[in-house]
Formats: structure tokens, C-alpha cells, sequence
């Protein structure tokens, strides 16, 4: 497992780095110490987990994550107390309280390795560089989580950024549309229109629409009219 360790704090990275060390399985590959320093690492190291604390220069830890396109694990460190640690320990994210404890840190590392076996099943072969975008991490108010692509119906355009369409959340993603539609796996993914990406995982039905259009209707979700130009390229994907 190969670790990247993000703190501003050099007492903090010494004593995570000490942690570490009586876990074989476990490389420290890197130190970041700021928001830039940590996702240029990530980027140029590619971790399998960060340890990363929430406050640091130049932003938080949240801002990290929401600048990295596919986000490796993450444990947070944080010296907020367990009441304020819920509102963002969420799903895929683990957090350990400051002082850090030998065996909290055991525990949600081997948290990490139970997830890695799970998803190594479930997508083997080993996916291969370039392969298409599985997961982004998302903010909404107070609450952060991982998102599995897969599971998002529809996904809209807001100018620059995208807006994911869940049931009962519609985070924001700050990435474009059209940035989405070259990552994510053409197989399950089409563009509706400009504003609309579906996931045709999640459609019901097909009904013709003004002018020769296809429209949509999603699994528990709203209605999508295609363009004309990209209802016939649907008709002839599907052979419609």
C-alpha cells in the first residue's frame, strides 16, 4: 500500500511516519505539506491512500480532493472532535482523530485493504491505464463523499462545472460536461444533448419526441429530450 502523507505539521508527518512503520505492507512514498504540494504529488506519485490532514495552507484537505480528477483512498487526520468529524466521514472516507492511536490507525487501514480486495474483484482484470473515470469525490455544504459513477443517473451541465443527479442529492462537480463525457465509459454514458449526459443503465423507456427526437425517461428520475443530431446517433448505436 503505498501511502502519501499531507500535513503542514512536521511533528505530525514524523509521528504518522513512525505509525507506519510497523505495518510491512505499508510504503511511505511522499510528504506534502500545502494544497498544490499534495495534489502534484498525487498526481505525480499516485498513491493508494492519502493521509491528509483538514486544515493547511493555501485550503483544506476537501480542497484536494475536489481538484483531483480520480482521488486515490483517503484517511483524514484532523484534530476536530468526533461530533464535527461526522458531518464529513462519509462512505469511503475514514478520519483519525489527533493524537493518533496505534490502534485506530490498524483499524482504518485495514479498512483500506478490505475496500482494495472488494474492488480488485469486482473490476479484475487490473484496470488499465486510461481506462474510463469510476469515481469522483464531491462537496455539498458540509457533507463529502466518494461518488460511484456508475450509479449516477444523470448528469447535467452548469456552464462550466456539472451537477450529478442522485436521488435526494445533487452535488456539483467542477468539472465540464464535456471533460465528463472523454472520461467516463462510453458503453454506459451518452450525450443526450449539450446540457445532459445519461447513464443508459438507467433507462426505462424510449419515446419519440417533437421532430424527431428520442426522449428519455431514467429509472426514478426525470425525462430527457435528445437533440435531433444525437437521437439519430442513438437510433443507429442501438440500431433503432
Amino acid at each position: 500500500m503505498r501511502v502519501l502523507i499531507v500535513d503542514d505539521e512536521r511533528l505530525a508527518r514524523a509521528e504518522l511516519r513512525r505509525l507506519l512503520a510497523a505495518f510491512p505492507d505499508v510504503e511511505v512514498v511522499g510528504e506534502a505539506t500545502h494544497v498544490d504540494d499534495a495534489c502534484r504529488q498525487v498526481e505525480s506519485l499516485e498513491p493508494d491512500l492519502l493521509l491528509l490532514d483538514i486544515q493547511m495552507p493555501g485550503g483544506s484537505g476537501f480542497d484536494v480532493l475536489a481538484r483531483l480528477d480520480e482521488p486515490p483512498d483517503v484517511i483524514f487526520t484532523t484534530a476536530f472532535d468526533a461530533h464535527a468529524v461526522r458531518a464529513f466521514s462519509v462512505n469511503a472516507l475514514d478520519y483519525l482523530l489527533k493524537p493518533i492511536e496505534a490502534e485506530r490507525l490498524t483499524e482504518a487501514l485495514e479498512r483500506v485493504r478490505q475496500r482494495s480486495r472488494q474492488t480488485q474483484r469486482a473490476s479484475e482484470p487490473t484496470q488499465a491505464p486510461g481506462a474510463p473515470l469510476e469515481r469522483v469525490f464531491v462537496k455539498e455544504g458540509e457533507r463529502c463523499w466518494l461518488v460511484q459513477l456508475s450509479q449516477v443517473p444523470l448528469i447535467t451541465s452548469e456552464g462550466n462545472y456539472s451537477r450529478l443527479h442522485l436521488a435526494g442529492h445533487q452535488p456539483l462537480l467542477l468539472r465540464s460536461l464535456s471533460y465528463l463525457e472523454e472520461k467516463l465509459d462510453p458503453a454506459r454514458f451518452f450525450r443526450a444533448s449539450r446540457q445532459h449526459l445519461i447513464n443508459l443503465d438507467f433507462v426505462d423507456t424510449l419515446e419519440p419526441g417533437p421532430g424527431g427526437t428520442l426522449v428519455a425517461r431514467l429509472r426514478g428520475g426525470p425525462e430527457v429530450e435528445m437533440s435531433r443530431r444525437q437521437s439519430q446517433r442513438f437510433r443507429e448505436r442501438m440500431s433503432l
